[in-house]
């Protein structure tokens, strides 16, 4: 029968709205944040979800609470769905990584795939841990529609690896805005990718990483 599978990335955070990298440094949303997630929220309220997941930080949690409360649906927290810890990088701001981890940050901006921020996790060790959680959650729920509220890294990361591209081929794929919905489907054993990074119903709400992530 298949699986359908939404991800929603967080509404914009307090790292940022201050241009650090947060990893799975656990701040919360700001107020332009919490409003993206509520738009968020409206617009998936007439989907006929079966189950929800979230990462347990902060900055996902809540956008995930906004849907909770139009649809009155429960959510499991996952650590699985946790951003890319990114060690010493850690609540870094983005200006101050290309300064003092020229060469590992380097690596993170022009080739995404091979990168490992310093005593963190590296993206295939990311790609994997993403991709085995999806696959073992819609292993277990055939046939139903699942919503999982999650990170940028851990979207794009998944996506490239449902689009069928190799994880050098990340660099390719843009990064996903804030409280956006990408959609895929699970047949079979392989994912398929209907929509990546939908946004154009936040209109005004929209916000992007800078160009130095």
């Amino acid at each position: 029968m298949g699986c359908k599978l939404y991800f929603v990335r967080h509404g914009e955070s307090l790292g940022n709205h201050r241009n650090v990298f947060l990893g799975q440094t656990d701040l919360d949303l700001s107020e332009l944040g919490y409003k993206q997630a509520a738009r968020t929220a409206q617009y998936l309220k007439e989907l006929d979800i079966d189950k929800v997941y979230s990462s347990d930080l902060l900055r996902a949690y809540n956008t995930c609470r906004e849907y909770l409360k139009v649809s009155g649906k429960e959510a499991e927290k996952s650590h699985s769905l946790r951003e890319i810890y990114v060690g010493k990088w850690e609540n870094q701001r983005f200006d101050d990584l290309q300064k003092h981890f020229k060469d590992s940050y380097g690596v993170w901006l022009h080739d995404l795939g091979n990168a490992h921020p310093d005593d963190g996790e590296s993206v295939k060790e990311l790609e994997a841990r993403i991709v085995s959680f999806v696959t073992k959650v819609a292993e277990e729920h055939d046939g139903e529609t699942l919503l999982f509220f999650t990170h940028a890294t851990v979207i794009r990361a998944f996506f490239n690896y449902a689009y069928g591209n190799a994880t050098e081929d990340i660099k390719n794929l843009k990064w996903a805005t804030n409280a956006s919905v990408s959609f895929a489907e699970y047949n079979n054993g392989k994912f398929t990718v209907a929509e990546y990074g939908a946004d154009d119903f936040l209109g005004d709400l929209r916000t992007y990483l800078p160009a130095n992530v």
